[in-house]
């Protein structure tokens, strides 16, 4: 008769259900490949819409050359031109925190990606080893996302008083000691 993990006799029956039921429960993490291919596919969707914006913003070029254009019109144009570079920007980082999601949960959950592992690429983005080092990758990403949308933000402030010069400055501030607590957390900080 065969014994469980604390020592008790079990009959035949128990063991075969309990085989069946650990088969089931590994097998069950194949769930996660729905997670996998919609971050895929919802990645390539993103990328595709930042490619497209800025294919069109590279249109704006022409036209911002244009000698027809006052200075103040010229002026509004590049505004808007930053405004949409900095969303493209977004785009292209928000694409890449699916993407990198998406690795990470099929190298957790299915199956180690050996064709990344040879280069020195996957070393620095794609290999993840823990669901710690996937949602470290992602802060960081998302992190920039939140830089980025920070700038766009500040882009199109109109500054009415020096208090509201003051909360640009403290977001700044708080943008650099977010910045340097996550590069210190990762043992790159202060030496003393």
């Amino acid at each position: 008769m065969a014994s469980d993990s604390f020592g008790r006799r079990i009959g035949p029956g128990f063991s075969v259900i309990k085989q069946h039921f650990e088969r089931m429960l590994w097998r069950s993490r194949f769930l996660v490949m729905a997670a996998v291919v919609t971050s895929l596919l919802i990645s390539f969707a993103m990328f595709y819409i930042a490619t497209v914006d800025a294919w069109y913003t590279l249109g704006y070029l022409f036209e911002y050359a244009s000698p027809a254009l006052t200075g103040e019109e010229r002026t509004a144009l590049r505004g808007s031109m930053v405004a949409h570079i900095v969303e493209i920007v977004d785009g292209y980082l928000l694409a890449a925190v699916l993407l990198i999601f998406a690795l990470g949960l099929y190298e957790l959950f299915i199956n180690e990606i050996k064709t990344g592992e040879e280069t020195t690429v996957s070393n620095n983005v794609l290999v993840i080893d823990s669901l710690d080092d996937l949602k470290t990758r992602l802060a960081k990403v998302i992190l920039m996302i939140l830089i980025v949308r920070f700038f766009e933000y500040a882009i199109g402030i109109h500054f009415e008083s020096p208090e509201d010069l003051l909360y640009l400055s403290g977001g700044i501030a708080l943008i650099g000691l977010a910045l340097y607590l996550t590069h210190a957390s990762e043992g790159h900080g202060l030496k003393g």
